[in-house]
């Protein structure tokens, strides 16, 4: 097992979690893992090196559906992911409201599993 460096300790999101543009409303991938200040996204083709977002996802916690996550995200580094069309991209948030903070931060302190 390696040792985390990174500042906030990230988690790795279980099952298949739709990640939206907010702006266009359609779907650009999914949850690769989170932290309070950040997210790997699946993404489902490559985005604008450099470029901000506004994302809405269901966190998967007690809350559930009931009450998405709206996130800004800036986008830190993109690689090619295995599977064809598909690219790994690495993003920091960007003004989270108090509450969504709070969500993050609760839900990567839990143990996985």
């Amino acid at each position: 097992m390696g040792i985390e460096s990174r500042r906030q300790p990230r988690r790795p999101v279980p099952g298949m979690v739709e990640v939206y543009d907010t702006i266009i409303e359609e779907p650009v991938g999914y949850l690769g893992n989170l932290s309070i200040g950040g997210m790997l996204l699946i993404a489902n083709r490559s985005l604008p090196d450099d470029a901000l977002f506004q994302f809405r996802f269901n966190l998967p916690d007690d809350l559930d559906a009931s009450q998405p996550l709206e996130v800004g995200a800036h986008v830190l580094w993109q690689d090619k992911a295995g599977a064809p069309g598909q690219s790994w991209i690495g993003m920091r948030f960007l003004g989270l409201s108090p509450e969504a903070a709070h969500r993050l931060r609760v839900w990567t302190a839990q143990p996985e599993g």
